[in-house]
């Protein structure tokens, strides 16, 4: 059930033992936002493959946004160090869905809403892609996808 976690504690260990500082600290952090969810709200619990991998995607985000902050700030040299974390969680999240098959995930999904489908339908027919695409594609490219679709 936390066979992301069990790899991610023995790439934490392998990293501690080749002496690789940058690794040992961004996956620590991923390990530790796991652990805390897990003890969140009244009761311990242990998190699903699904938790586990939407708080590494959160992980990875949270980098990108910083460094984007960090550039826009003109501190090249931190954002660097944002990406290179990002780039170490990276390897832990699944291949992300190319625009072409992202783009075929949402045709199917307006067509299947009906001929008469709505910008009204539009909040349904995202959480069905989100769903579908399980965290291999950002919420606001399927979100700009769905409205073009809806809007043609």
């Amino acid at each position: 059930m936390a066979e992301l976690k069990d790899r991610l504690r023995a790439d934490m260990t392998t990293a501690m033992k080749a002496r690789d500082k940058d690794t040992t600290k961004v996956l620590r952090a991923v390990l530790t936002a796991i652990q805390t969810e897990e003890v969140a709200g009244d009761e311990a619990h242990e998190l699903d493959a699904d938790a586990e991998l939407k708080i590494v995607t959160k992980q990875v985000r949270q980098r990108r946004d910083s460094a984007a902050e960090y550039t826009k700030g003109g501190r090249q040299d931190l954002a660097d160090v944002e990406l290179a974390e990002a780039e170490i969680l990276q390897v832990y999240l699944p291949a992300p869905l190319t625009d072409d098959e992202l783009a075929a995930l949402v045709d199917a999904e307006v067509a299947a809403a009906g001929p008469e489908v709505s910008m009204k339908q539009m909040g349904q027919i995202i959480k069905v892609v989100n769903a579908r695409a399980a965290g291999r594609a950002d919420g606001g490219k399927i979100a700009g996808l769905v409205k073009s679709r809806l809007q043609s």
